[in-house]
């Protein structure tokens, strides 16, 4: 079947702003690009604004440790990228990008497939005027042996559901076969200490609703290569940190390296064996592998596409690259800014800003400038822990307890804001505080 045929089987899509991922950063772009589009004047309208992304939902990528350990309801979190397209402005195509014709403006997008291998979609090509790739990034497996066999991970939507089933059955097998539980989490960063904190919390309130005895049952172990906890963040952070999960039970081993992964448990470099029956890998960052020189476009080891200060690909200025698979080093800098949330945040709401005029006008989009308002830690209910960054008034503050929840809840708050706009944003907020008081504190179906 010719690549032509399959085009004409799905719907056409006009030359226009073409966001490859529905993340954090492109879901904003989309939606914000999408709302202008449809507020201006026929004459003067932006092209328009397509969104591909192979899953059919997003998930603000902070909250998916609470959608894996069940304390937060898949259902209630996730905004359906089709709803969003009819009330944001822009269209939704379901696809991955699979290759780019830098030449003619076109994204190569795979055949998506059912679970069963029936074809759903078939391979396409799509053109664009201006290209955003926001793909996010995955937890790095450095080549481990064992892991991609042996290891489950929550860098998705998708992924985060079905750690949330496998924990669940695996919790009940441990209540009726009357069998331990052990889980090892690899990686330090903030994914692995607060999933560390959630699934402390997923066993105490099962026990609340019968699971009589699972708490002696369940272990959980966290394992990270370096010297300490959450390296990104301040020393005093990381030992406050350290100390909270050693309080609620949680064993962490630092300067650990994992060597190899297998059925039934890690090796452990000057250690040897631990036994686990259930490993989830978040150690590491790296962007999709396909990114790896795509279509020549300038990429580092970890697969981030290189970008300039104008958030523009270094060889294509028809390409953009935001959030965790880009890579920019600004002057005064020693190193890329990190694969946060907070960094494509930013970004998004630069090309917001800049990119239409671009595009209208021919006019150079201006250079980016970050402010690190700093990070928060959040242990689920129990606590949360966070530096004030290097700018306000209370630069390079620490905050924890309450204070610091509530910032962490905010966060999340203002990226619904973002894409719902704030009275649609303020509803989900209240519907979430009555469900919080309705429904059970875990996932139980």
């Amino acid at each position: 079947m010719s690549m032509q045929k399959n085009i004409e089987q799905f719907p056409a899509t006009q030359a226009g702003i073409v966001i490859i991922g529905g993340g954090v950063a492109g879901l904003e772009i989309a939606s914000a690009l999408g709302r202008l589009r449809r507020k201006q004047r026929s004459s003067a309208k932006l092209p328009a604004v397509t969104l591909i992304d192979r899953d059919s939902a997003h998930v603000w990528k902070p909250m998916l440790h609470t959608i894996a350990a069940g304390t937060r309801d898949i259902s209630e979190q996730q905004t359906t990228y089709i709803a969003q397209a009819r009330a944001a402005g822009f269209v939704y195509q379901p696809g991955e990008l699979c290759g780019l014709d830098r030449e003619r403006r076109e994204v190569l997008l795979a055949p998506l497939l059912a679970s069963d291998g029936r074809l759903l979609v078939p391979a396409r090509r799509l053109p664009y005027d201006a290209l955003v790739i926001a793909v996010g990034s995955m937890a790095n497996d450095f080549g481990t042996p064992g892991v991609q066999q042996h290891c489950l991970m929550i860098d998705s939507r998708v992924q985060a559901d079905a750690f949330n089933r496998e924990v669940r059955i695996r919790m009940l097998q441990c209540l009726a076969q009357d069998a331990a539980l052990s889980i090892a989490i690899v990686g330090g960063g903030a994914t692995g200490v607060e999933l560390a904190a959630e699934l402390v919390q997923l066993t105490e309130d099962s026990v609340a609703y019968g699971a009589t005895g699972l708490a002696g049952r369940v272990s959980i172990t966290l394992i990270e290569s370096g010297p300490r906890l959450l390296a990104a963040f301040p020393p005093h952070v990381s030992a406050a940190t350290l100390a909270r999960l050693e309080e609620l039970g949680v064993k962490v081993m630092t300067g650990t390296r994992v060597t190899e992964a297998r059925a039934d448990g890690f090796e452990l470099d000057g250690i040897g064996h631990f036994p686990a029956t259930l490993m989830v890998w978040s150690a590491g960052v790296k962007a999709p592998d396909f990114l790896k020189d795509l279509a020549g476009l300038e990429s580092t080891r970890g697969n981030q596409l290189v970008i300039k200060p104008t958030l523009q690909t270094s060889r294509d200025e028809a390409i953009y690259a935001v959030g965790d698979c880009s890579s920019l080093l600004l002057d005064g800098l020693d190193r890329p800014l990190p694969p946060t949330a907070q960094v494509a945040h930013q970004q998004a709401q630069h090309l917001i800003s800049h990119l239409p005029a671009a595009l209208a006008a021919g006019t150079k989009i201006a250079p980016f400038t970050y402010r690190d308002f700093g990070s928060l830690v959040s242990l689920g209910g129990y606590d949360a822990f966070g530096s004030l960054g290097k700018f306000g008034f209370f630069k390079g503050g620490f905050i924890r307890g309450r204070v610091a929840q509530f910032g962490h809840a905010m966060l999340y708050r203002s990226h619904q804001t973002r894409l719902h706009g704030f009275w649609r944003g303020g509803l989900i907020w209240l519907v979430d505080r009555i469900n919080s008081r309705l429904r059970p504190s875990i996932r139980l179906d």
